[in-house]
């Protein structure tokens, strides 16, 4: 477990450094919220051949063939892209297996993806009847299809509710240090990294627990002063500084708020 690599995590954090991660949907869910869509697509163009007057086409090839290349446009590109724009990622299908197209970073998605997604999937899932799609979903954890890779997007399990990690807990032989102690502003991505240490440093070995706790403590520590008490555990004073930033800053926002109270009293 190399310091290294926890750094560069690329997971999506909040402003409190709270690591969320959004469950990736599975490739048969998938499947059946794109079965759901292609439905819905064939009930469409088939009631709208029904309604349209069949002297209008049937007698003019060149018109056919046009209204055809529209019809056709519209169902691989059009609408998907204009579905998933309006609803931030979501199609009918998607909407009824609880699923929505996110960003990697875990956020809303914008026409520039829909509309990547939209024309590698006239590929992947139309040309190739959704071969190619599978095929590629099945390589990676995220079951990310063609269309994903290149947007920077994946699905995700929209009805899912997140848990997000318990919080680190201050040692009660710390406490009086850590109240006093001016502790700066810390990387988000050191916090996120001794959060996943604290959390998971019992089923480390023991070597890899001393050298990754030794050199989080030592990077924890450059951000805080005074030093902590002589003798003090390297992962309790890394819970505490934790324990109480998070602290600190509950009461900077419970502030905040009441600041705002006063000010606005409408906000109330």
């Amino acid at each position: 477990m190399a310091t290294r690599g926890i750094f560069e995590t690329e997971r999506f954090v909040t402003s409190e450094a709270v690591e969320v991660e959004l469950p990736a949907a599975q490739v048969p869910i998938r499947m059946v919220s794109g079965l759901i869509d292609l439905v819905l697509v064939l009930g469409g163009v088939l009631l709208l051949v029904y309604l349209l007057p069949y002297d209008l086409f049937g007698l003019d090839a060149a018109l056919t063939q046009a209204f055809t290349v529209l019809v056709l446009a519209m169902v691989m590109a059009g609408l998907p892209i204009t579905l998933e724009t309006l609803t931030r990622g979501r199609t009918v299908g998607k909407m009824v297996m609880g699923l929505r197209t996110v960003r990697d970073d875990t956020g809303p998605i914008g026409l520039r993806h829909a509309v990547i997604r939209a024309l590698a999937g006239t590929l992947e899932l139309w040309m190739t009847f959704g071969g190619l799609a599978l095929l590629v979903a099945m390589t990676n954890e995220r079951a990310k299809r063609l269309g994903d890779l290149l947007a920077g997007t994946y699905v995700v399990r929209d009805r899912v509710r997140l848990r997000l990690a318990e919080p680190p807990q201050a040692s009660p032989a710390l406490e009086g240090w850590a109240e006093t102690a001016d502790i700066g502003v810390l990387p988000d991505a050191l916090v996120v990294a001794t959060r996943q240490f604290l959390a998971r440093a019992t089923s480390l070995t023991p070597a890899a627990r001393v050298r990754t706790g030794t050199e989080l403590h030592t990077a924890l520590l450059a951000h805080v002063a005074p030093a902590p008490p002589a003798g003090a555990h390297p992962e309790e004073v890394m819970a505490t500084v934790l324990a109480q930033r998070r602290r600190r800053d509950e009461q900077r926002l419970d502030r905040a708020d009441a600041l705002r109270a006063r000010v606005l009293p409408e906000a109330r």
